[in-house]
């Protein structure tokens, strides 16, 4: 199972949010035993380093990203996803990028806590509570 993980699943396990922190951890822990191929879009990367800007200095964000990699796989962002994205006319362009970037890597599932934002994915999106019940 190939599974592209959004920024908020990442956050909520670093930032410990409850009450998500929990689903989303076992998400990780899918990915971390290899029981699902865990994605992470450069464009989420960034979004999670914006967000996380007063915590992190430059070594901080490079040791995340050292740890993001022995759990998940990072996927570049191209200019057919950007242009894709843009076709796709969403009115939230950064929720277009990342499902044109699912469906690029033929990812089965997006992984977010914002399911609404992606109906009009090729990509069906769950909430990790809603993978984990179907698992």
């Amino acid at each position: 199972m190939r599974l592209l993980i959004d920024a908020n699943i990442l956050l909520d396990v670093l930032q410990e949010r409850a009450p998500h922190c929990a689903d989303s951890a076992l998400i990780w822990k899918l990915c971390e035993t290899e029981q699902a191929e865990g994605y992470v879009s450069a464009l989420a990367f960034a979004d999670l380093v914006y967000v996380m800007r007063k915590e992190l200095d430059p070594q901080a964000v490079e040791e995340v990203r050292r740890k993001l990699a022995l759990i998940f796989h990072f996927a570049d962002l191209t200019v057919s996803d950007i242009t894709q994205a843009a076709e796709m006319q969403w009115p939230d362009y950064e929720d277009a990028v990342q499902a044109a970037t699912a469906e690029r890597l033929h990812a089965d599932y997006i992984i977010t806590r914002n399911v609404r934002d992606y109906r009009a994915s090729k990509v069906m999106a769950f909430t990790p509570a809603e993978l984990l019940a179907r698992l």
